[in-house]
């Protein structure tokens, strides 16, 4: 695997000091970028060199004077190659589907231990969406909230073949591993991707989870 670069933003220092002591310990994983202060974040990303652009980006929400949640609109639109994991203390499923559905990689809580981020962070940089199963249940939960409703009427344009390539990205595999169990090519498989993203309007793969989870095409395990 590639060196992993990261990005840390969160308007408590010691936390970010701490942080970046951890991942510095996680194999392939380098610090490349530390703020609290969240008014500057946007202007020194624009000022990086393209090849010091950070590969994912945790941030917190509740920042001032910027809050994370005006980051991630502004970042996604001009920043499309940086993955964004909050990381935060406000984790229930309303704000897990309203991140995603902004086209956050994924949402995990302070309180996560060492491994975990480390899975995080791995399989965000190789799938571009971290969604652990009891976020699933409570994604699902928000999708199916009658207030939350998503309703998507695009199911009967998939193929077979497509929608098995749905469910093996919903569980994670990477493009590689999605063509060994289909007996596919790489090229094939990123094929699929990008013509189920086309007809379905979708921009990522985040997107993708959230339309599967919504059609039950993608059921998690309890």
């Amino acid at each position: 695997m590639n060196e992993i670069k990261i990005a840390l933003m969160d308007d408590e220092s010691l936390f970010i000091e701490g942080l970046s002591l951890l991942i510095e310990r996680i194999p392939n994983c380098k610090v490349v970028y530390k703020n609290s202060d969240s008014s500057t974040l946007m202007d020194d990303f624009y000022s990086l060199p393209e090849i010091e652009i950070p590969d994912i980006l945790l941030l917190d929400i509740q920042m001032e004077p910027i809050s994370g949640l005006e980051l991630v609109e502004k970042i996604l639109p001009n920043f499309p190659k940086v993955k964004i994991l909050i990381l935060s203390s406000h984790y229930k499923s309303n704000m897990i589907g309203h991140m995603l559905k902004l086209g956050v990689s994924g949402f995990l809580p302070k309180v996560i231990d060492t491994e975990t981020l480390k899975n995080a962070i791995q399989t965000v940089y190789q799938t571009g969406v971290y969604v652990s199963a009891s976020d699933y249940q409570l994604l699902h939960q928000y999708l199916n909230n009658p207030n939350k409703k998503v309703s998507f009427d695009l199911k009967d344009q998939l193929t077979e073949r497509e929608i098995e390539v749905i469910r093996l990205i919903c569980e994670e595999y990477t493009n590689i591993e999605i063509a060994e169990q289909l007996f596919l090519s790489k090229r094939t498989v990123e094929s699929h991707r990008q013509r189920i993203l086309d007809k379905l309007g979708l921009k990522n793969t985040v997107g993708l989870v959230i339309y599967a989870l919504a059609n039950e095409i993608f059921v998690p395990k309890k």
